[in-house]
């Protein structure tokens, strides 16, 4: 069954460029969506737009086959979980879970039940007298799940609820709201910036990019087959190696300047300039090979080395190495798997 459905949704704020042009959409029931892109994108316009915050100017929003792109943010049958919890300092754990079943008159034994029920699944039930100052910033947010849990939605939507965590307990809330996920089967629309977050937590992704989306699609196939230069750039840390490549006069031989690399394998003219991509994990370091280059920098991570490189026409270059090469040597690099994008559309080639 489709959850949410998006049709034609576009919204400019009277700008005379886009936010979001003509979004579409549709999220199965249990599905985890992902929205992902850079900031100023339109991706927690279009969350707002869902949640009932925002009008689109053009457009219609269904949730679980129902039209609700008029109806007000309380009809929508949604919860929302924010950046910055938006929990009520004054009240307990407890009251704060209980909140909204208070509102909507909830018999007091059915509200304890599912209060204490909802508790233990996020492992609050020894914080439901504690206020929000005396948690930590990872309980905090669990109680702002619960919140969202207890009303039971159609459809759960998440701001960037991650980003005010610290790099340890963001991790460690990845795999509790994806475990989460997984007991309660929520539908859920989820908007970061964060790409480790959207490739972690997301079946499928849709990414934003100046009002246009790409996807949904599955986080693996956008990362292994980026359908543009934006997408192998902003995928990865560090992104995708980029470098203009062209077909030599065989139309056979691809080269970087008057470096011949290999034969080409896509189909395209004698003479046609492409962007030759690769990953830094998809290429090594070694005395010789494909592409001379020359060590600028390295990066430890703990388990392996980001060295920094300069290419030909001192094109910044990045590779994976589990070893530190000195700065200024010179190397050449191997490549074990490519991408080819069109140069003047940075469309993806077959």
């Amino acid at each position: 069954m489709c959850q949410l459905k998006i049709e034609s949704v576009a919204k400019s704020f009277d700008s005379p460029h886009a936010i979001l042009e003509s979004i579409e959409f549709s999220v199965a029931q249990g599905e985890f969506l992902v929205i992902l892109g850079p900031s100023g994108c339109g991706k927690t316009t279009l969350l707002r737009i869902i949640a009932g915050l925002e009008n689109p100017d053009s457009g219609r929003v269904y949730i679980a086959g129902k039209d609700v792109t008029e109806l007000e943010p309380k009809y929508r049958d949604i919860a929302m979980v924010f950046q910055n919890y938006a929990l009520y300092p004054h009240m307990t754990v407890f009251d704060n879970l209980a909140f909204a079943l208070k509102v909507r008159k909830t018999p007091k034994e059915q509200l304890k039940q599912t209060v204490t029920s909802t508790a233990e699944l996020l492992g609050l039930a020894a914080f439901l007298d504690r206020k929000p100052k005396q948690l930590s910033g990872g309980q905090r947010q669990r109680v702002a799940l619960g919140r969202a849990i207890v009303r039971d939605p159609s459809l759960f939507l998440f701001d960037e609820p991650l980003s005010n965590l610290d790099a340890e307990l963001r991790s460690q809330m990845r795999f509790e709201l994806l475990s989460l996920h997984r007991q309660i089967e929520a539908t859920s629309v989820y908007v970061t910036h964060d790409q480790t977050e959207a490739m972690s937590l997301a079946d499928n992704i849709i990414i934003l990019n100046n009002g246009k989306q790409t996807g949904p699609t599955k986080p693996r196939e956008l990362y292994d087959n980026p359908p543009d230069t934006f997408i192998a750039g902003f995928l990865g840390n560090p992104g995708m190696n980029l470098l203009e490549a062209a077909v030599d006069d065989t139309g056979k031989m691809l080269k970087i300047g008057d470096l011949p690399l290999f034969e080409s394998g896509v189909n395209l003219a004698p003479g046609a300039k492409v962007m030759y991509g690769f990953r830094p994990e998809n290429c090594r370091l070694d005395t010789d090979g494909q592409i001379p280059v020359k060590v600028v920098g390295a990066e430890d991570t703990g388990k392996e080395f980001i060295i920094e490189l300069r290419g030909p026409g001192q094109t910044r270059l990045y590779c994976l190495s589990k070893t530190k090469y000195p700065h200024g040597e010179n190397l050449r690099l191997n490549v074990n798997k490519a991408c080819f994008f069109n140069s003047d559309t940075g469309k993806a080639l077959s």
